[in-house]
């Protein structure tokens, strides 16, 4: 097959660091597990995932954290699933390593005020380098959808910056507008559905902040420059 049916991309459920943003300066990013809360989503987001598999196979992607794992494994997806692919470019955006709390809130703040996309931690990655990455993983899926065999699914189980840079990737929405999305809530689904003519449906939607349009570019909201 070409493309798959249908592209559904998961939120890991709540995660310890979710309740307690001091957990990153001892215990690494990618070994924080979920909370008791964030298992019951995930299980939830399982039973919804499975009505809209209607019984078909679906091919995985997992980020490599432990949260997406455990998200995984509370949904009950085993006698749906043809093949599981630990994929770190689904990975969360990189901060730091052990991440001081003060320090990270200063610059969330500076991110804030510069622009969740192209703003980059002193210690990690900014938004456009996860798009980078996003960029590469869409060619492996490209490779994999045009094996005879793939399943007629595909579900990205991942963390809400990349699903919207997926998005934003795939759909070909400017820097402007993804600046205007707000990232999912824990363990909620994203889809995209293909429609009869071959293009895909996002359902639903990113809530958005402000109001911008998927085309609109900085050109668009700047300030008029004042003749000298």
């Amino acid at each position: 097959m070409s493309a798959p049916r249908q592209i559904i991309m998961l939120r890991h459920g709540q995660s310890e660091a979710n309740l307690d943003q001091s957990i990153y300066d001892r215990i690494p990013d990618y070994r924080i597990p979920l909370t008791g809360l964030g298992i019951e989503q995930a299980e939830k987001a399982g039973a919804e995932i499975r009505k809209q598999l209607a019984g078909e196979k679906v091919c995985i992607y997992v980020s490599p954290y432990l949260r997406a794992y455990q998200t995984l494994e509370a949904l009950g997806l085993a006698e749906h699933t043809d093949r599981i692919f630990e994929e770190p470019r689904l990975r969360e955006q990189d901060w730091a390593n052990f991440q001081n709390p003060e320090d990270i809130a200063e610059q969330k703040e500076l991110r804030n005020a510069y622009g969740h996309f192209f703003y980059r931690f002193r210690d990690g990655e900014s938004g456009s380098d996860v798009y980078d990455r996003i960029s590469s993983f869409l060619e492996t899926l490209y490779r994999h959808w045009s094996r005879p065999d793939y399943a007629p699914n595909t579900l990205l189980i991942t963390h809400g910056l990349t699903m919207r840079l997926f998005c934003m990737r795939w759909f070909h929405w400017s820097v402007e507008y993804f600046e205007s999305l707000n990232n999912p809530e824990n363990a909620e689904i994203r889809s995209l559905i293909r429609q009869p003519a071959g293009r895909y449906l996002l359902t639903p939607g990113f809530q958005q902040w402000k109001p911008v349009a998927p085309n609109q570019t900085v050109l668009q909201g700047a300030a008029p420059v004042k003749p000298s």
